[in-house]
């Protein structure tokens, strides 16, 4: 069946160019939310269908029902934007989808506060937790923040100019800066201040809750660069501690997954306290031991930090493995050195010893304080 989507604004009706008012009234069946369906006039006579709760696995069964019949759905703004458009193209295909934009509450937003749209970050938190805003707030950004409750962002960003704009484009359009009982149609714009941190890789160690069991910054840094995450891969953080490389993964782009794999339950606990704080909450945390816990979605890069002289543990991770996917294990004790050693034999890669020092004082002076040293592999799997 094909549907055509019809994007309308916070002004309903009134707001609508000749095109999108004649789309409208072709179809036979109108979908959408209570709100938006209550912004036609009731004199085009279509049968209305307000959206089921939830909708997205209702979807195909209520398209089924009215197949053969010309079907609108409405969306809030640009139906592609974060909206029911690309929900719909996903199920239905490109070519069965056809979506008639409308001004989206970004471009309305971006006009009323000057800003240029390029040069702004977007999150949505329509349903998710506030933290995702944290991974873009750098010095002098602007981000405007979809959805969510303003004050759980303010507090995330305690020295960032926050800007209230709800209903955008209707009669009841307000902009103002107070945080309390905002408009659920609302957008947040957000101005940061001079806080903020850097996204590379290599964040300071003192930014997790650890017990020791932490990829330290200097060895994270190099272990992220020969990973290379790419956006939208999935990445097996195997004796993940306290779930440094899994978050740095994730913070490299939003798009980029991550399974943390931990044994031990407080540890576990403690990779998803990391994560919210990182601004990446949606890191799985799988607690069990390697590789007994390894029946997982097929990863694009594996890092393994802890677990190497168990029995299987680089066999499982290497099988599930996606050709052209990299492996990257990190030794620090003699035995899980010779496993290193061992693996490299067999399927090449690179062996490489990092040594870290750092300044410390010695007494009223200055001296190197020497890390221990470990040894990193790095293989890339071969397309088949």
């Amino acid at each position: 069946m094909s549907v055509t989507v019809i994007g309308i604004g916070a002004d309903g009706w009134a707001g609508l160019p000749p095109a999108s008012r004649h789309e409208i009234a072709s179809c036979e069946v109108l979908m959408g939310s209570s709100r938006q369906l209550d912004l036609v006039p009731l004199d085009h006579g279509v049968e209305r269908v307000p959206w089921p709760s939830p909708l997205v696995p209702a979807l195909p069964g209520l398209l089924a029902r009215f197949a053969g019949r010309r079907v609108g759905v409405l969306a809030s703004g640009d139906p592609m934007f974060h909206g029911i458009g690309s929900t719909l193209v996903r199920l239905l295909g490109a070519d069965q989808v056809r979506v008639v934009p409308h001004p989206s509450s970004v471009s309305l937003a971006c006009a009323r506060l000057g800003w240029a749209l390029h040069d702004v970050d977007v999150v949505s938190l329509v349903g998710k937790p506030a933290a995702l805003v944290v991974p873009h707030l750098h010095p002098g950004r602007r981000v405007l923040v979809l959805g969510g409750d303003p004050r759980e962002v303010a507090a995330l960003a305690p020295h960032a100019r926050l800007t209230v704009l709800e209903q955008l484009g209707g009669p009841g359009e307000r902009v103002h800066h107070s945080l309390d009982d905002a408009d659920p149609l609302h957008v947040l714009a957000v101005e940061c201040g001079a806080d903020g941190a850097s996204s590379a890789p290599g964040r300071p160690d003192e930014a997790y809750e650890h017990d020791g069991q932490l990829t330290k910054r200097e060895v994270r840094a190099v272990t992220l660069a020969l990973l290379a995450p790419r956006p939208g891969e999935l990445l097996w953080d195997v004796g993940a501690g306290a779930g440094s490389v899994a978050i740095e993964w994730c913070r490299t782009h939003p798009s980029c997954r991550a399974v943390a794999v931990e044994r031990d339950a407080e540890r576990a606990a403690r990779i998803t306290r990391n994560a919210t704080t990182a601004g990446v909450p949606g890191i799985e945390v799988v607690v069990g031991s390697s590789p007994g816990v390894l029946d997982l979605e097929a990863p694009d890069a594996v890092f393994i930090g802890g677990g190497l002289t168990a029995d299987g543990v680089v066999e499982r991770c290497w099988d599930a493995l996606k050709p052209g996917g990299r492996l990257v294990a990190n030794a620090v004790t003699l035995e899980s050195e010779a496993v290193l050693t061992r693996w490299r034999g067999r399927l090449g890669g690179d062996l490489t010893r990092i040594e870290v020092s750092r300044a410390t004082a010695i007494g009223g002076f200055t001296g190197w304080r020497p890390q221990m040293p470990v040894t990193t592999w790095a293989v890339t799997k071969e397309n088949a």
